[in-house]
């Protein structure tokens, strides 16, 4: 395949086979929409957009998007949008000075950031291939190039010059404008916005710029400040009338806080505080940029915070040089909130992460720093020995009372090294056990989860750790433990095998460019 237009017949024929048809939007580009790459005003280009489904979908929810592609529509014109998506294109190229080409020619066209997806090594374990130049040919006669997530890191910052940004292994961002990339950095560490509580005393100007004063208080929750003067008017007009008439946004603070209990907003901010540091901590990994390259809310968040940026990066390098303290490191995994903590590692639910101390989300955010999100994983193991990351998907965590492993993802903070890991084609894989320690106090079904713990504890089934940690151990437990009968026959079934995939470990090989402060620790 070649992603050039006129391209030979031959290439395009061949090329075509690999196109896929799909009844959502495709992997890059959902997640371009949930990271909030592709926004509302932005038009985009998808080069080598196949049967052309995402261009249709994007079209349909208003966007202003165009694709072309050498078979299924080269007689489209080629133009520049301000975002491109080149999906899973450049794993479909048998050329790799090809390869290079389409990814300059699709930078070219991007105005404000170019996506950018290929299939990761450990996927050709799910394909029946032979081995032809760089890549493999399939059983359907069709060319795979799959690259380790260094690798495809590598070769996209030496053609576009910028560093991309891991959306998830092996989808990755190329801003033009760092302060874009740090925005996108920035959001991975806020945690949604919380409920507003309930307004306890109601006056006169509270009923009547309501609408304002919401605006105002989710702002102060999402960003744990006041809104500067400048950022009122995004706030909405019924924010910009409540400043208007109180006379300024401090006073407008003054009574939400009489209304609404200050501790919410105390909160707000140690928690804004946090996110703020741990983000800045980790932007040493593609190198901080300077101050006036962040996005302005972020200039505003670090003043309001910090006081100075020098202070701020002081803050953020003193947190991340404690990833290199052994003892610091795991007195904060063995006092987290929540979690399974275990001699050799802590293990947490991945939808509470923020609720982490920063030095423990630090080490975390290091391992998403090379592998972005891991969109399938519900528990992360922080390794306590060594630092290593683990992200681990168990599908069936809420329903099955001891859900079995289905895959695993860890990365190596000292080689950056990726390792996967299937298990949904083992008949014996491991399984979960006292699923409440995995979840804070506010996860909804902890309650029924600390039951069934109580439950098998009383059977004395949970004693000896090292008998119940496979499925055909869990089959022993479910029976001594009697478990109701119809969670029993559920814990015995097999997961359905959406995919089957030979079970196998797939090793991204190749020294780390990136800066690495524990790699000096013992």
């Amino acid at each position: 395949m070649t992603l050039a237009p006129n391209a030979p017949a031959g290439v395009a024929d061949r090329s075509a086979a690999t196109a896929m048809a799909r009844s959502a939007l495709s992997k890059p580009v959902q997640f371009a929409l949930d990271d909030g790459v592709l926004g509302p005003g932005r038009a985009v280009f998808d080069y080598g957009c196949g049967r052309g489904g995402d261009v249709a979908r994007l079209r349909r929810a208003g966007f202003d998007a165009a694709g072309w592609d050498p078979a299924h529509a080269p007689d489209r014109p080629i133009r520049a949008a301000d975002i491109v998506n080149l999906g899973y294109v450049i794993n479909v190229i048998e050329r790799p000075a090809e390869r290079v080409e389409a990814i300059r020619r699709a930078w070219a066209l991007a105005r404000r950031v170019l996506v950018v997806a290929a299939r990761p090594e450990w996927e050709a374990a799910t394909v029946t291939c032979r081995p032809h130049g760089d890549g493999v040919v399939t059983s359907k006669g069709t060319f795979q190039r799959f690259y380790a997530q260094d690798e495809l890191r590598d070769l996209l910052q030496a053609v576009a010059g910028v560093e991309p940004v891991a959306a998830t292994p092996g989808i990755f961002y190329l801003f033009r404008d760092p302060a874009d990339a740090a925005s996108v950095r920035a959001r991975r560490f806020r945690p949604r916005r919380l409920v507003l509580p309930r307004v306890r005393h109601a006056d006169r100007l509270w009923d009547t710029h309501r609408a304002g004063f919401e605006a105002f208080v989710g702002f102060w929750q999402d960003r744990g400040r006041l809104p500067d003067p400048g950022e009122v008017a995004i706030l909405g007009t019924e924010a910009a009338a409540l400043v208007n008439d109180v006379g300024s946004v401090r006073t407008a603070a003054a009574v939400a806080k009489r209304v609404v209990d200050p501790e919410v907003f105390e909160a707000a901010t140690a928690r804004a505080r946090d996110d703020l540091l741990v983000f800045l901590a980790l932007e040493a990994f593609s190198g901080r940029p300077k101050l006036s390259d962040l996005p302005d809310d972020i200039i505003i968040d670090v003043r309001a915070m910090f006081g100075t940026y020098k202070a701020a990066c002081a803050a953020g390098d003193a947190l991340l040089f404690g990833l290199a303290d052994d003892a610091a490191l795991d007195s904060a995994l063995r006092s987290l909130p929540f979690g399974k903590v275990l001699p050799d590692a802590a293990y947490v639910h991945a939808s509470y992460l923020h609720l982490l101390a920063p030095l423990a989300r630090a080490y975390e955010g290091a391992g998403r720093a090379v592998v972005g999100a891991v969109d399938d994983a519900n528990l992360v193991k922080l390794s306590r020995r060594e630092r290593r990351i683990s992200y681990l998907s168990y599908p069936a965590f809420e329903r099955d009372p001891h859900p079995p492993l289905a895959t695993s993802l860890r990365v190596d903070l000292r080689s950056f090294h990726v390792k996967w890991r299937d298990y949904r084609a083992s008949t014996n894989p491991p399984v979960l056990h006292r699923k409440d320690t995995f979840v804070p106090v506010e996860h909804p079904t902890r309650s029924k989860f600390e039951r069934l713990t109580m439950q098998e504890e009383r059977a004395g089934v949970l004693a000896n750790t090292a008998t119940i940690g496979t499925r055909a151990d869990r089959k022993i437990l479910a029976r001594r433990a009697k478990v109701p009968r119809q969670e029993a026959a559920q814990a015995d079934k097999p997961p359905p095998l959406s995919h089957q995939r030979a079970p196998g470990v797939r090793e991204t090989p190749g020294p780390s460019r990136h800066f690495r402060p524990w790699a000096t620790s013992s």
